[in-house]
């Protein structure tokens, strides 16, 4: 377990981070309820009704993995006596189990975690450090949620939006700022989450502004052309989208049942995940359990490769020829070089920018890189307070993905704080 010298500090980086976090989720949400008006009014019911069943399908997706998570949490030993008074948005009083229950069931329950996330930075910031550990706890937890909730309905919302703009060949100016606004939450989230998974690591590697942007045009130039293909696709075949993405969502699951995904605490909370990382397959490539990382990860973008080419030859042969004139050739060709291009980013990050390599070498650190959907145990410091607290998910996948060293000294941290307790 990771003591106060060795965890990660929440410095007032992170709080704007967070407020940037929310700012951004609540403009995405103001513009999904302005395209869903427009596309009301313009008697776009079809594609009124799509809409409203993304942003369903990713609010319901997000509450169950806030409420699993507060169930699993709540279910650690003195979890509501360590938790701090001034904590009371999201996590302490029992007497409150039942109001998060309603507010996670009327799809409140990821807004109560951003305002109790700012709350408990703000106190971070006010006392000078005093509660640090536990406001990178929840910070994570809440960049996971957001990372789930940019996969479930805002890279599902960009495709729907780039496809009606190519269906009806033309935009207007609601539209351009969903996709704005998508794109811009998707870059952003994905950078997020990966600077606060990092904040985890023992060896302190935190990522620096000239490495998250390299990391930002890798998913950017990844996970662009893939939702550009699967929109070019969708304009011409719209029937068979819904076919394509069903054939491949199982293959997806399965494949993550295979790597033996042990992410949550409850069986149909790991079939959750298992779900919600299939979707994410589907776009982009997340990487989800420790060994031959570079084996699966070639594996997924060689499927992916061929995947998106038959997309984007089925759209060239059976697009309007005189409609699409002005840009498919221009697509036909800048689509498979952005992907070459993020791939091309990919391994100029990990050869010059990745955090590791600007670490000096005499420092005895170990070298290991994180897994993504991957959380080291933590301990929570509450009211000037260390208090030792194993989050049961934390500590399962630090025991599962991490290498023999860190395996070594999670087990070890593991069995200190077990005897802690007994005494």
């Amino acid at each position: 377990m990771m003591n106060c010298a060795t965890c990660s500090k929440y410095s007032l980086l992170d709080l704007a981070f967070t407020v940037i976090g929310v700012s951004t989720f609540l403009f995405d949400v103001g513009s999904d309820l302005w395209v869903a008006k427009e596309l009301f009014t313009h008697g776009e019911f079809m594609w009124f009704g799509v809409l409203l069943g993304f942003m369903l399908m990713s609010s319901v997706v997000i509450q169950l993995f806030s409420w699993f998570w507060l169930k699993y949490d709540r279910e650690l030993k003195d979890f509501e006596s360590q938790a701090s008074p001034r904590n009371v948005v999201l996590f302490s009083g029992a007497k409150r189990v039942k109001l998060l229950l309603v507010l996670h069931v009327f799809q409140l329950g990821f807004f109560i975690r951003h305002i109790s996330a700012i709350w408990q930075g703000f106190c971070v910031w006010w006392r000078e450090g005093c509660g640090s550990e536990y406001a990178v706890y929840l910070t994570h937890d809440l960049s996971m949620l957001r990372l789930i909730e940019t996969f479930c309905e805002s890279v599902p919302q960009l495709t729907l939006m780039m496809y009606i703009m190519l269906h009806s060949n033309h935009a207007r100016l609601v539209q351009y700022v969903n996709v704005g606004a998508s794109t811009t939450s998707i870059a952003w989230m994905v950078v997020d989450y990966h600077r606060s998974l990092r904040s985890f690591l023992p060896d302190k590697d935190n990522q620096g502004w000239l490495s998250s942007v390299v990391y930002f045009f890798w998913n950017l130039f990844l996970i662009g052309p893939r939702v550009a293909a699967v929109a070019l696709f969708a304009s011409v075949l719209h029937c068979y989208i819904a076919a394509h993405f069903l054939s491949l969502w199982p293959v997806f699951v399965t494949w993550a049942w295979m790597q033996n995904t042990n992410f949550m605490d409850s069986p149909a909370g790991e079939w959750l995940y298992r779900a919600t990382v299939g979707l994410i397959w589907y776009f982009s490539w997340f990487n989800v359990a420790e060994g031959h990382t570079r084996g699966r990860s070639l594996i997924y973008h060689t499927f992916l490769i061929i995947d998106t080419s038959i997309l984007l030859a089925t759209w060239w042969l059976y697009r309007d020829a005189e409609m699409t004139q002005s840009y498919a050739f221009i697509l036909i060709i800048s689509i498979p070089l952005c992907y070459v291009l993020g791939l091309l980013i990919k391994v100029l990050y990990y050869c010059c920018f990745h955090p590791k390599l600007w670490r000096p070498t005499d420092l005895g650190k170990v070298t290991y890189d994180v897994t993504d959907g991957v959380e080291p145990p933590v301990d929570i410091q509450a009211d000037n307070a260390s208090v030792q607290t194993i989050n049961k998910r934390m500590g399962r996948h630090a025991a599962n993905f991490y290498t023999t060293n860190t395996l070594s000294a999670i087990k070890t941290n593991e069995c200190e704080a077990t005897n802690s307790s007994v005494l």
